[in-house]
């Protein structure tokens, strides 16, 4: 199998009808900026990379490379583009190369996973706070999986899910689905045999609304074009959907769930031109193809996952595009594409290359990624914004509570606010106000619903309901 730790190869494409190129056609409205350029002792090569928010409005990620040892580092950028590098990673006991970005606990704190280092050189689980304290939770051995490439989620229960891409109790090992709480006891939940469930999940999980996690393997069974499956917080595994090529070929990108309540997702490679696919399945597993990647200037082989944002639409990023060195695209959920960005930047290029990390909407509505290549002369990579004028929301964290659970809002400009409401308008008690976070409990008589936050700079709402069991 084909993996993506290094730079895809190019794939041949068809022309694209008139309507396709007017769908794809490049946006004026779209407004690109360099912030960061990694020159190597600043981090080296963000990778399978999606930037989180954190309480204080700034974003927190990680470099795969670089950093004091080279072994990779964490690191806080500001929406204006100001970068502190906040851990160098040293490869044993603390782990190297994190290949995925962080998750943002309750508790206010980061938790990642590192590729390879750690006690035994297969990886590790690990906790950062914002100031860049880190604590090894967890060096994996190999029977209970080693090399987690994707991002950490934390589950409604407070403790973390993920998965390795490989590993596991027996040999070989062909990854594992894993509970750790935040003390670092890990739980194997589930260990791929290749066989009847796939092999080789590369990217982390999301949980439903229905409480049960969804995720992929780039591998297996069958034809070994990949899996979309869902699992318990138990362990209960359910084969939803099985890739052929034509409807694609190795999820690598982490899935999503939309506001309609089903998943969205990417495949890099398969479909008619072999370039790569958008696709969405319900819950229960019915599958339904967006779009296919035609051509090298469409984009091809989207390594990352989608984000859906405020406008209700989907944006990614791919390979490929008008320059060759990737692009930025949105597409409806009827999977009509515009291209947004195309990257122009590789070695001494000022605009970054292969994007491979997707994208995060920042609160203030503001898309921002990385690449993993250009923006210098040694081209290790860049932190970006795409503005498109997209409306500012509030994200609750946790999603779902019962009442009287503590609840942080992170948003942009929501000082001094006059009221938050929960679902059926119930008034939450606020216990902190600041301009980028309020912090408060579910308040009685609070249903599922939209979280809203009233004050001078910013009336917004929650982009998801919030559940109230």
């Amino acid at each position: 199998m084909t993996t993506t730790h290094g730079i895809p190869r190019p794939a041949a494409g068809v022309l694209m009808t008139a309507l396709m190129i007017l769908a794809t056609a490049l946006s004026s409205a779209a407004q690109f900026t360099s912030l960061v350029t990694f020159t190597g002792t600043n981090g080296d090569g963000p990778f399978q990379e999606n930037l989180v928010q954190g309480k204080n409005g700034n974003l927190y990620g990680t470099t795969t490379y670089g950093g004091t040892f080279g072994d990779g580092t964490i690191f806080e950028v500001t929406t204006g583009g100001t970068l502190t590098t906040l851990y160098n990673f040293s490869n044993t006991p603390d782990g190297a190369n994190p290949y995925a970005g962080l998750v943002l606990g309750t508790d206010g704190n980061f938790y990642g996973t590192t590729f390879e280092g750690g006690a035994t050189d297969q990886g590790t689980v690990f906790k950062v706070t914002a100031a860049g304290v880190v604590t090894i939770l967890h060096s994996f051995s190999g029977t209970d999986g080693e090399l987690p490439y994707g991002a950490l989620v934390q589950g409604t229960d407070g403790n973390f899910y993920g998965t390795t891409e490989a590993g596991g109790p027996t040999s070989p090992g062909y990854g594992t689905v894993f509970k750790i709480t935040k003390a670092g006891a890990l739980t194997t939940l589930h260990s791929f045999d290749d066989t009847t469930d796939g092999y080789y999940p590369y990217t982390g999980l999301v949980q439903g609304t229905n409480g049960t996690f969804y995720g992929t393997t780039t591998g297996g069974p069958g034809a070994n074009f990949g899996t979309v499956f869902k699992i318990t917080s138990t362990g209960t595994y359910t084969l939803l959907h099985t890739f052929i090529n034509s409807d694609g070929w190795e999820p690598e990108g982490q899935l999503i769930q939309a506001t309609n309540g089903n998943f969205y997702g990417t495949t890099v490679r398969g479909g008619a031109d072999a370039l790569g696919e958008v696709f969405k399945i319900s819950a229960s597993g019915t599958f339904t193809l967006l779009h296919s990647f035609t051509t090298v200037a469409d984009g091809y082989e989207p390594t990352a996952g989608l984000v859906q944002a405020s406008d209700g639409n989907f944006y990614g990023t791919t390979l490929g595009g008008a320059d060759g060195e990737g692009n930025i695209f949105e597409i409806t959920k009827l999977g009509v594409v515009t291209q947004l960005h195309s990257f122009s930047g590789d070695d001494g290029g000022s605009d970054g290359a292969s994007p491979f990390g997707g994208l995060v909407q920042h609160t203030s509505g503001v898309l921002f990624g990385t690449t993993t290549g250009g923006g210098g002369a040694g081209g290790e990579g860049t932190v970006f914004s795409q503005n498109q004028a997209l409306k500012a929301f509030v994200k609750t964290i946790p999603t779902s509570g019962k009442v009287g659970t503590s609840v942080t809002i992170l948003g942009t400009n929501i000082g001094s606010a006059t009221k938050v409401t929960f679902g059926g308008g119930a008034t939450a008690t606020v216990t902190t106000n600041t301009s980028t976070y309020i912090t408060t409990k579910v308040p009685t008589g609070a249903k599922t619903g939209k979280v809203e936050v009233f004050s001078p700079g910013c009336t917004c709402s929650t982009l998801v309901n919030f559940t109230v069991p």
